[in-house]
Protein backbone atom coordinates (compact mmCIF):
# COMPACT_ATOMS: atom_id res chain seq x y z
CA UNK A 1 0.00 0.00 0.00
CA UNK A 2 1.51 3.29 -1.12
CA UNK A 3 0.16 5.94 1.20
CA UNK A 4 1.37 9.48 1.46
CA UNK A 5 3.84 10.35 4.18
CA UNK A 6 2.06 12.40 6.77
CA UNK A 7 3.63 15.43 8.37
CA UNK A 8 4.21 13.62 11.64
CA UNK A 9 6.41 11.10 9.83
CA UNK A 10 8.29 13.89 8.06
CA UNK A 11 8.87 15.71 11.33
CA UNK A 12 9.59 12.60 13.31
CA UNK A 13 13.00 11.28 14.25
CA UNK A 14 13.00 8.76 11.39
CA UNK A 15 12.63 11.40 8.70
CA UNK A 16 13.43 14.85 10.09
CA UNK A 17 12.64 17.86 7.92
CA UNK A 18 14.77 20.60 9.35
CA UNK A 19 13.72 24.18 8.69
CA UNK A 20 16.57 25.72 10.62
CA UNK A 21 17.66 29.25 9.95
CA UNK A 22 16.01 32.63 9.65
CA UNK A 23 15.83 32.93 5.88
CA UNK A 24 12.93 32.70 3.48
CA UNK A 25 10.64 29.92 4.73
CA UNK A 26 9.74 28.69 1.24
CA UNK A 27 13.44 28.38 0.34
CA UNK A 28 14.18 26.57 3.60
CA UNK A 29 11.35 24.11 2.97
CA UNK A 30 12.54 23.48 -0.60
CA UNK A 31 16.11 22.85 0.58
CA UNK A 32 14.88 20.43 3.24
CA UNK A 33 12.76 18.48 0.76
CA UNK A 34 15.61 18.33 -1.79
CA UNK A 35 17.93 17.00 0.89
CA UNK A 36 15.38 14.39 1.94
CA UNK A 37 15.15 13.18 -1.67
CA UNK A 38 18.92 13.26 -2.20
CA UNK A 39 19.57 11.26 0.95
CA UNK A 40 16.96 8.65 0.06
CA UNK A 41 14.75 9.41 3.05
CA UNK A 42 12.04 10.27 0.55
CA UNK A 43 12.13 7.51 -2.06
CA UNK A 44 10.97 7.91 -5.67
CA UNK A 45 7.21 7.54 -5.89
CA UNK A 46 6.58 8.54 -2.27
CA UNK A 47 3.40 10.56 -1.98
CA UNK A 48 3.74 13.79 -0.02
CA UNK A 49 1.08 15.23 2.26
CA UNK A 50 -1.36 17.78 0.87
CA UNK A 51 0.14 21.22 1.20
CA UNK A 52 -2.62 22.29 3.61
CA UNK A 53 -1.71 19.49 6.02
CA UNK A 54 2.00 20.13 5.82
CA UNK A 55 1.48 23.86 6.23
CA UNK A 56 -0.55 23.29 9.39
CA UNK A 57 1.99 20.91 10.92
CA UNK A 58 4.96 23.16 10.10
CA UNK A 59 3.25 26.37 11.06
CA UNK A 60 3.68 27.82 7.57
CA UNK A 61 1.29 29.68 5.30
CA UNK A 62 -0.50 27.44 2.81
CA UNK A 63 0.78 29.51 -0.12
CA UNK A 64 4.35 29.03 1.12
CA UNK A 65 4.06 25.23 0.95
CA UNK A 66 2.06 25.32 -2.30
CA UNK A 67 4.71 27.53 -3.96
CA UNK A 68 7.50 25.26 -2.72
CA UNK A 69 5.76 22.19 -4.16
CA UNK A 70 5.16 23.96 -7.48
CA UNK A 71 8.79 25.04 -7.87
CA UNK A 72 10.10 21.58 -6.97
CA UNK A 73 7.77 20.12 -9.57
CA UNK A 74 9.20 22.57 -12.12
CA UNK A 75 12.73 21.56 -11.13
CA UNK A 76 11.93 17.86 -11.51
CA UNK A 77 12.27 16.84 -7.85
CA UNK A 78 8.53 16.25 -7.48
CA UNK A 79 5.74 15.21 -9.83
CA UNK A 80 2.12 16.26 -9.59
CA UNK A 81 -0.85 14.68 -11.31
CA UNK A 82 -4.52 15.52 -11.06
CA UNK A 83 -6.17 13.17 -8.56
CA UNK A 84 -2.88 11.56 -7.55
CA UNK A 85 -1.39 14.25 -5.36
CA UNK A 86 2.26 15.26 -5.25
CA UNK A 87 4.93 12.57 -5.25
CA UNK A 88 8.69 12.32 -5.34
CA UNK A 89 9.66 12.06 -9.01
CA UNK A 90 10.33 8.57 -10.31
CA UNK A 91 14.10 8.67 -10.59
CA UNK A 92 16.63 6.31 -9.10
CA UNK A 93 19.09 9.09 -8.31
CA UNK A 94 19.49 12.74 -9.21
CA UNK A 95 22.03 13.79 -11.79
CA UNK A 96 25.27 14.61 -9.98
CA UNK A 97 26.26 18.23 -10.54
CA UNK A 98 29.74 19.51 -11.17
CA UNK A 99 30.34 22.48 -8.89
CA UNK A 100 31.40 25.60 -10.75
CA UNK A 101 31.90 29.13 -9.55
CA UNK A 102 28.65 30.52 -10.92
CA UNK A 103 26.53 27.53 -11.92
CA UNK A 104 26.93 24.64 -9.46
CA UNK A 105 24.02 22.83 -11.07
CA UNK A 106 25.76 21.89 -14.33
CA UNK A 107 25.62 18.13 -14.81
CA UNK A 108 28.74 15.98 -14.79
CA UNK A 109 27.73 13.51 -17.49
CA UNK A 110 24.65 14.89 -19.19
CA UNK A 111 22.37 12.77 -21.28
CA UNK A 112 21.87 15.79 -23.56
CA UNK A 113 24.30 18.63 -24.18
CA UNK A 114 22.84 22.04 -25.04
CA UNK A 115 25.86 24.02 -23.89
CA UNK A 116 26.79 26.55 -26.54
CA UNK A 117 30.10 26.73 -28.29
CA UNK A 118 30.79 23.79 -30.58
CA UNK A 119 29.34 22.06 -33.62
CA UNK A 120 28.29 18.44 -33.75
CA UNK A 121 31.61 16.58 -34.26
CA UNK A 122 29.91 14.00 -36.48
CA UNK A 123 29.46 16.55 -39.29
CA UNK A 124 33.16 17.25 -39.77
CA UNK A 125 33.82 17.00 -43.56
CA UNK A 126 36.24 14.10 -43.37
CA UNK A 127 36.28 13.18 -47.05
CA UNK A 128 36.80 16.73 -48.30
CA UNK A 129 39.39 17.44 -45.61
CA UNK A 130 41.31 14.28 -46.50
CA UNK A 131 41.30 15.27 -50.18
CA UNK A 132 42.71 18.69 -49.30
CA UNK A 133 45.32 17.13 -47.02
CA UNK A 134 46.53 14.86 -49.82
CA UNK A 135 46.78 17.72 -52.30
CA UNK A 136 48.47 19.96 -49.72
CA UNK A 137 51.09 17.35 -48.83
CA UNK A 138 51.73 16.47 -52.47
CA UNK A 139 52.44 20.10 -53.41
CA UNK A 140 53.96 21.39 -50.14
CA UNK A 141 57.28 23.21 -50.53
CA UNK A 142 60.24 21.81 -48.65
CA UNK A 143 60.33 24.72 -46.18
CA UNK A 144 56.91 23.62 -44.86
CA UNK A 145 58.72 20.80 -43.04
CA UNK A 146 61.30 23.05 -41.42
CA UNK A 147 61.01 25.55 -38.54
CA UNK A 148 57.76 27.44 -38.93
CA UNK A 149 57.45 31.18 -39.54
CA UNK A 150 55.51 32.77 -36.64
CA UNK A 151 53.48 34.76 -39.18
CA UNK A 152 51.96 31.46 -40.34
CA UNK A 153 52.09 29.77 -43.73
CA UNK A 154 51.84 32.28 -46.58
CA UNK A 155 49.53 29.95 -48.54
CA UNK A 156 46.90 30.12 -45.80
CA UNK A 157 47.31 33.85 -45.23
CA UNK A 158 46.70 34.45 -48.94
CA UNK A 159 43.67 32.18 -48.96
CA UNK A 160 42.21 33.85 -45.87
CA UNK A 161 42.79 37.35 -47.23
CA UNK A 162 40.72 36.52 -50.30
CA UNK A 163 38.02 34.67 -48.39
CA UNK A 164 37.58 37.30 -45.66
CA UNK A 165 37.46 40.12 -48.21
CA UNK A 166 34.76 38.31 -50.20
CA UNK A 167 32.61 37.04 -47.32
CA UNK A 168 33.19 39.46 -44.42
CA UNK A 169 34.20 42.69 -46.18
CA UNK A 170 37.66 42.63 -44.57
CA UNK A 171 40.33 44.95 -45.98
CA UNK A 172 43.73 43.37 -45.53
CA UNK A 173 46.71 42.11 -47.45
CA UNK A 174 48.11 38.71 -46.45
CA UNK A 175 50.97 40.52 -44.71
CA UNK A 176 48.45 41.91 -42.17
CA UNK A 177 47.30 38.42 -41.16
CA UNK A 178 49.07 36.55 -38.36
CA UNK A 179 47.96 33.00 -37.68
CA UNK A 180 47.33 31.78 -34.16
CA UNK A 181 45.77 28.76 -32.48
CA UNK A 182 42.39 30.43 -31.90
CA UNK A 183 40.71 33.52 -30.48
CA UNK A 184 42.06 32.86 -26.98
CA UNK A 185 45.63 32.72 -28.27
CA UNK A 186 45.04 35.93 -30.19
CA UNK A 187 43.77 37.66 -27.06
CA UNK A 188 46.84 36.56 -25.12
CA UNK A 189 49.12 38.08 -27.72
CA UNK A 190 47.15 41.32 -27.88
CA UNK A 191 47.14 41.61 -24.09
CA UNK A 192 50.94 41.40 -24.12
CA UNK A 193 51.30 43.97 -26.88
CA UNK A 194 48.53 46.47 -26.15
CA UNK A 195 48.30 46.41 -22.36
CA UNK A 196 45.26 47.59 -20.42
CA UNK A 197 42.76 48.48 -19.27
CA UNK A 198 40.14 47.20 -21.73
CA UNK A 199 36.40 47.60 -21.92
CA UNK A 200 34.27 44.54 -22.68
CA UNK A 201 30.61 43.79 -23.23
CA UNK A 202 28.86 43.10 -19.92
CA UNK A 203 27.82 39.71 -21.30
CA UNK A 204 30.65 37.62 -22.72
CA UNK A 205 32.91 34.63 -22.15
CA UNK A 206 34.30 34.58 -18.58
CA UNK A 207 37.25 32.64 -19.96
CA UNK A 208 38.26 35.59 -22.12
CA UNK A 209 38.07 38.03 -19.21
CA UNK A 210 40.10 35.67 -17.02
CA UNK A 211 42.65 35.22 -19.77
CA UNK A 212 43.15 38.98 -20.10
CA UNK A 213 43.36 39.35 -16.33
CA UNK A 214 46.06 36.67 -16.18
CA UNK A 215 48.16 38.93 -18.40
CA UNK A 216 47.58 41.98 -16.23
CA UNK A 217 44.79 43.45 -18.37
CA UNK A 218 41.74 44.42 -16.38
CA UNK A 219 38.34 44.80 -18.03
CA UNK A 220 35.30 46.87 -17.15
CA UNK A 221 31.79 46.18 -18.44
CA UNK A 222 29.92 48.05 -21.16
CA UNK A 223 26.16 47.74 -21.05
CA UNK A 224 24.41 45.68 -23.72
CA UNK A 225 20.93 46.25 -25.11
CA UNK A 226 18.98 45.32 -28.23
CA UNK A 227 21.41 47.33 -30.38
CA UNK A 228 24.52 45.66 -28.98
CA UNK A 229 27.22 47.17 -26.79
CA UNK A 230 26.69 50.71 -25.52
CA UNK A 231 29.91 52.06 -26.91
CA UNK A 232 29.13 55.58 -25.72
CA UNK A 233 30.48 54.34 -22.38
CA UNK A 234 34.04 54.13 -23.72
CA UNK A 235 36.60 56.54 -22.27
CA UNK A 236 40.09 57.75 -23.08
CA UNK A 237 41.47 55.48 -20.36
CA UNK A 238 40.44 52.38 -22.30
CA UNK A 239 43.30 51.01 -24.37
CA UNK A 240 41.02 48.60 -26.22
CA UNK A 241 37.46 47.32 -26.35
CA UNK A 242 36.50 43.68 -26.92
CA UNK A 243 33.30 43.35 -28.98
CA UNK A 244 31.25 40.70 -30.81
CA UNK A 245 29.64 43.01 -33.40
CA UNK A 246 28.29 40.44 -35.87
CA UNK A 247 26.26 38.59 -33.22
CA UNK A 248 26.61 39.78 -29.64
CA UNK A 249 27.68 36.90 -27.46
CA UNK A 250 25.61 35.51 -25.89
CA UNK A 251 22.54 37.78 -26.02
CA UNK A 252 22.34 37.91 -29.85
CA UNK A 253 21.87 40.67 -32.36
CA UNK A 254 24.36 42.71 -34.42
CA UNK A 255 25.92 45.97 -33.31
CA UNK A 256 23.78 48.86 -34.56
CA UNK A 257 25.29 50.71 -37.58
CA UNK A 258 25.43 53.95 -35.61
CA UNK A 259 27.38 52.25 -32.85
CA UNK A 260 29.74 50.61 -35.34
CA UNK A 261 30.61 54.07 -36.63
CA UNK A 262 30.82 55.47 -33.11
CA UNK A 263 33.28 52.86 -31.87
CA UNK A 264 35.55 53.52 -34.86
CA UNK A 265 35.35 57.27 -34.14
CA UNK A 266 36.34 56.55 -30.52
CA UNK A 267 39.35 54.51 -31.66
CA UNK A 268 40.50 57.24 -34.05
CA UNK A 269 40.09 60.00 -31.48
CA UNK A 270 41.83 58.22 -28.61
CA UNK A 271 44.27 55.88 -30.33
CA UNK A 272 42.35 52.96 -28.85
CA UNK A 273 41.92 49.56 -30.43
CA UNK A 274 38.72 47.74 -31.35
CA UNK A 275 39.15 43.96 -30.94
CA UNK A 276 36.44 42.30 -33.04
CA UNK A 277 35.77 38.69 -32.06
CA UNK A 278 34.16 37.26 -35.21
CA UNK A 279 33.30 34.01 -33.49
CA UNK A 280 30.30 33.00 -35.64
CA UNK A 281 29.97 35.81 -38.17
CA UNK A 282 29.43 33.40 -41.08
CA UNK A 283 26.26 31.90 -39.63
CA UNK A 284 23.48 34.36 -40.32
CA UNK A 285 20.05 33.04 -41.32
CA UNK A 286 17.83 36.01 -42.14
CA UNK A 287 20.15 37.73 -44.63
CA UNK A 288 23.75 37.86 -45.78
CA UNK A 289 26.31 37.99 -42.94
CA UNK A 290 26.95 41.47 -41.56
CA UNK A 291 30.28 42.85 -42.74
CA UNK A 292 33.13 43.09 -40.27
CA UNK A 293 33.75 46.36 -38.43
CA UNK A 294 37.36 45.95 -39.52
CA UNK A 295 36.35 47.07 -43.00
CA UNK A 296 35.52 50.54 -41.65
CA UNK A 297 39.04 51.20 -40.39
CA UNK A 298 41.75 48.52 -40.75
CA UNK A 299 44.24 50.66 -38.79
CA UNK A 300 42.14 50.74 -35.61
CA UNK A 301 40.40 47.33 -35.62
CA UNK A 302 41.75 43.83 -35.06
CA UNK A 303 39.63 40.99 -36.44
CA UNK A 304 39.87 37.66 -34.58
CA UNK A 305 38.57 34.52 -36.24
CA UNK A 306 38.95 30.74 -36.23
CA UNK A 307 37.52 27.53 -37.64
CA UNK A 308 36.28 26.21 -34.29
CA UNK A 309 32.59 26.78 -35.18
CA UNK A 310 32.69 26.10 -38.92
CA UNK A 311 34.92 22.99 -38.82
CA UNK A 312 36.11 21.80 -35.42
CA UNK A 313 37.69 23.19 -32.24
CA UNK A 314 40.32 20.44 -32.50
CA UNK A 315 41.83 22.27 -35.47
CA UNK A 316 43.89 24.80 -33.58
CA UNK A 317 43.90 27.38 -36.35
CA UNK A 318 42.81 30.99 -35.95
CA UNK A 319 43.80 34.34 -37.37
CA UNK A 320 44.31 37.95 -36.47
CA UNK A 321 43.86 40.65 -39.10
CA UNK A 322 45.99 43.42 -37.64
CA UNK A 323 46.70 47.11 -38.11
CA UNK A 324 50.09 47.49 -39.75
CA UNK A 325 51.67 48.93 -36.60
CA UNK A 326 50.82 45.80 -34.58
CA UNK A 327 52.07 43.10 -36.96
CA UNK A 328 55.69 43.27 -35.84
CA UNK A 329 55.01 43.46 -32.09
CA UNK A 330 52.51 40.58 -32.25
CA UNK A 331 54.88 38.36 -34.21
CA UNK A 332 57.64 39.17 -31.71
CA UNK A 333 55.34 38.27 -28.83
CA UNK A 334 54.46 35.02 -30.55
CA UNK A 335 58.10 33.91 -30.72
CA UNK A 336 60.80 33.16 -33.26
CA UNK A 337 59.17 29.96 -34.53
CA UNK A 338 55.65 28.68 -35.05
CA UNK A 339 54.85 26.64 -31.93
CA UNK A 340 51.09 26.50 -31.94
CA UNK A 341 49.65 25.37 -35.27
CA UNK A 342 50.81 22.56 -37.53
CA UNK A 343 52.16 23.68 -40.91
CA UNK A 344 50.53 20.70 -42.62
CA UNK A 345 47.12 21.60 -41.17
CA UNK A 346 47.62 25.19 -42.27
CA UNK A 347 48.39 24.01 -45.79
CA UNK A 348 45.37 21.70 -45.71
CA UNK A 349 43.09 24.55 -44.66
CA UNK A 350 44.55 26.75 -47.40
CA UNK A 351 43.62 24.13 -50.01
CA UNK A 352 40.23 23.62 -48.33
CA UNK A 353 39.48 27.33 -48.72
CA UNK A 354 40.91 27.71 -52.22
CA UNK A 355 39.09 24.64 -53.56
CA UNK A 356 35.68 25.96 -52.46
CA UNK A 357 35.22 23.17 -49.91
CA UNK A 358 35.14 25.66 -47.03
CA UNK A 359 32.30 27.62 -48.67
CA UNK A 360 30.37 24.39 -49.16
CA UNK A 361 30.93 23.40 -45.53
CA UNK A 362 29.72 26.78 -44.26
CA UNK A 363 26.60 26.56 -46.43
CA UNK A 364 25.92 23.05 -45.20
CA UNK A 365 26.37 24.06 -41.56
CA UNK A 366 24.24 27.16 -42.05
CA UNK A 367 21.37 25.06 -43.39
CA UNK A 368 21.75 22.55 -40.57
CA UNK A 369 21.86 25.19 -37.85
CA UNK A 370 18.88 27.02 -39.32
CA UNK A 371 16.90 23.77 -39.22
CA UNK A 372 17.99 23.16 -35.61
CA UNK A 373 17.00 26.71 -34.67
CA UNK A 374 13.58 26.28 -36.29
CA UNK A 375 13.03 23.03 -34.35
CA UNK A 376 13.87 24.82 -31.11
CA UNK A 377 11.49 27.69 -31.83
CA UNK A 378 8.70 25.28 -32.84
CA UNK A 379 9.15 23.21 -29.67
CA UNK A 380 8.93 26.33 -27.51
CA UNK A 381 5.83 27.56 -29.34
CA UNK A 382 4.21 24.19 -28.76
CA UNK A 383 5.32 23.42 -25.20
CA UNK A 384 6.26 26.77 -23.65
CA UNK A 385 4.64 29.63 -25.59
CA UNK A 386 5.18 31.97 -22.63
CA UNK A 387 8.98 31.78 -23.10
CA UNK A 388 10.47 34.38 -25.46
CA UNK A 389 13.47 33.27 -27.52
CA UNK A 390 16.00 35.81 -28.81
CA UNK A 391 19.27 35.88 -30.71
CA UNK A 392 17.99 33.47 -33.35
CA UNK A 393 18.92 35.43 -36.48
CA UNK A 394 22.47 34.07 -36.39
CA UNK A 395 24.91 31.84 -34.58
CA UNK A 396 24.78 28.43 -32.93
CA UNK A 397 22.75 29.30 -29.86
CA UNK A 398 19.67 31.16 -28.67
CA UNK A 399 18.69 32.85 -25.41
CA UNK A 400 15.47 31.86 -23.67
CA UNK A 401 14.21 34.78 -21.62
CA UNK A 402 12.86 33.64 -18.24
CA UNK A 403 10.68 35.32 -15.62
CA UNK A 404 12.75 37.22 -13.02
CA UNK A 405 14.14 35.00 -10.30
CA UNK A 406 13.69 31.69 -12.14
CA UNK A 407 17.05 31.17 -13.86
CA UNK A 408 18.78 29.16 -11.16
CA UNK A 409 15.79 26.89 -10.60
CA UNK A 410 15.53 26.32 -14.37
CA UNK A 411 19.21 25.31 -14.54
CA UNK A 412 18.67 22.95 -11.61
CA UNK A 413 15.59 21.50 -13.29
CA UNK A 414 17.57 20.97 -16.48
CA UNK A 415 20.29 19.13 -14.56
CA UNK A 416 17.63 16.90 -13.04
CA UNK A 417 16.44 16.12 -16.57
CA UNK A 418 19.99 15.09 -17.53
CA UNK A 419 20.42 18.23 -19.61
CA UNK A 420 23.54 20.39 -19.73
CA UNK A 421 22.58 24.02 -20.33
CA UNK A 422 23.88 27.30 -18.97
CA UNK A 423 22.24 30.30 -17.40
CA UNK A 424 22.72 33.80 -18.76
CA UNK A 425 24.22 34.84 -15.42
CA UNK A 426 27.26 32.65 -16.18
CA UNK A 427 28.32 35.20 -18.79
CA UNK A 428 27.71 38.40 -16.83
CA UNK A 429 30.77 40.56 -16.18
CA UNK A 430 31.52 40.94 -12.45
CA UNK A 431 30.31 44.34 -11.33
CA UNK A 432 27.43 44.46 -13.79
CA UNK A 433 25.15 43.27 -10.97
CA UNK A 434 25.54 46.71 -9.38
CA UNK A 435 23.75 48.47 -12.24
CA UNK A 436 20.56 50.38 -11.62
CA UNK A 437 17.06 48.88 -11.95
CA UNK A 438 16.87 49.75 -15.66
CA UNK A 439 20.03 47.71 -16.28
CA UNK A 440 19.32 44.87 -13.88
CA UNK A 441 20.73 41.47 -14.98
CA UNK A 442 18.32 39.38 -16.97
CA UNK A 443 17.22 35.83 -16.30
CA UNK A 444 17.65 33.40 -19.18
CA UNK A 445 19.08 30.18 -20.54
CA UNK A 446 21.78 30.08 -23.20
CA UNK A 447 20.81 27.13 -25.40
CA UNK A 448 23.34 25.75 -27.86
CA UNK A 449 21.55 23.85 -30.59
CA UNK A 450 24.52 22.72 -32.68
CA UNK A 451 26.08 20.01 -30.53
CA UNK A 452 23.55 17.15 -30.16
CA UNK A 453 23.59 14.39 -32.73
CA UNK A 454 20.61 14.45 -35.08
CA UNK A 455 18.67 11.51 -33.54
CA UNK A 456 19.06 12.89 -30.00
CA UNK A 457 18.03 16.48 -30.70
CA UNK A 458 14.22 16.09 -30.40
CA UNK A 459 14.59 14.37 -27.03
CA UNK A 460 16.97 17.12 -25.88
CA UNK A 461 14.33 19.72 -26.74
CA UNK A 462 11.70 17.78 -24.81
CA UNK A 463 13.97 17.72 -21.76
CA UNK A 464 14.55 21.44 -22.13
CA UNK A 465 10.82 22.20 -22.26
CA UNK A 466 10.23 20.10 -19.15
CA UNK A 467 12.81 22.16 -17.27
CA UNK A 468 11.29 25.56 -18.10
CA UNK A 469 9.23 27.43 -15.50
CA UNK A 470 5.49 27.22 -16.08
CA UNK A 471 3.62 30.14 -17.63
Amino acid sequence: MNSWVNSAEILGSDLPLELSGTGNRRALLMDALREAVRSGRLAPGTRLPPYRSLAADLGLARNTVADAYAELVAEGWLAARQGSGTRVAERAAPVTPVHRARTPERVARPVHDLVQGQPDPSVFPRTAWLASARRALATAPDDAFGPGDPHGRPELRRALAGYLARVRGVRAAPERIVLCSGAAHGLRLLAQVVGGPWAAEEYGLPFHRALLASHGVGTRPLGVDADGARVDGLTRRDRAVLLTPAHQFPTGGPLHPGRRAAVVDWARATGGLVVEDDYDGEFRYDRQPVGAVQGLDPEHVVLLGSVSKSLSPTLRIGWMVLPQRLVGPVVTAKGEREQFSSATEQLTLADFVESGAYDRQVRRMRQRHRRRRDQLVAALERRAPHIRVTGIAAGLHAVLELPPGTERSAVRAAAWQGLAVEGLADYLHPGSEDAGPADAPRDGLVVGYATPAEPAYPEALEALCRALPPG
